[in-house]
């Protein structure tokens, strides 16, 4: 989750009552070593919250204040080329259909020793569906953090973020 920096206390806050509010008994939210990202362990699939603040936002599309982007992860694992190569070949099919197209979106945040070419490329290797960077059915996302990395397979409408003015 992100927010604006200077706002994780608020952010940490409405996200711990809307779990809450959504049946999660004993929410836990955590500050990154980055500005403006948090991460939330919560007993409700992550794609079910997504879900379920797709519902709170039809009712109050201002219901976050603080709050800018949602983005689930189904697999954190250390910062290694390897691993993550392995996680993603060992649960892809579980997210992507044989008939379903696929792009890696990789974000790196003080990470700069992990070249970006060498972990899509290994990462990618043993995908058999089609690859389409413009318009895929699903997002196999890696977001680098220092020495973890967090690993979502998406769709697009998954990801949800929040203009403010």
């Amino acid at each position: 989750m992100s927010t604006s920096r200077f706002n994780e206390t608020n952010a940490k806050a409405e996200l711990w009552f809307t779990l809450l509010i959504m049946g999660d008994r004993y929410p836990i939210i955590s500050d990154l070593e980055f500005l403006g990202l948090l991460t939330a362990l919560t007993s409700i699939n992550a794609k079910e919250v997504i879900d379920k603040v797709k519902d709170l936002l039809k009712d109050d599309p201002n219901f976050f204040k603080f709050i800018l982007k949602i983005i689930p992860i189904d697999f954190v694992c250390e910062t290694n080329v390897e691993i993550i190569s392995q996680i993603v070949n060992d649960h892809y099919k579980e997210f992507i259909h044989s008939n379903e197209s696929f792009k890696i979106d990789l974000k790196r945040r003080q990470n700069e020793n992990v070249e970006r070419d060498i972990l899509i490329k290994r990462t990618a290797k043993n995908i058999e569906n089609k690859v389409d960077l413009e318009n895929p059915d699903k997002i196999i996302r890696i977001e680098l953090l220092g020495n973890f990395c967090g690993i979502a397979f998406l769709k697009s409408d998954e990801i949800i973020r929040f203009k403010k003015i």
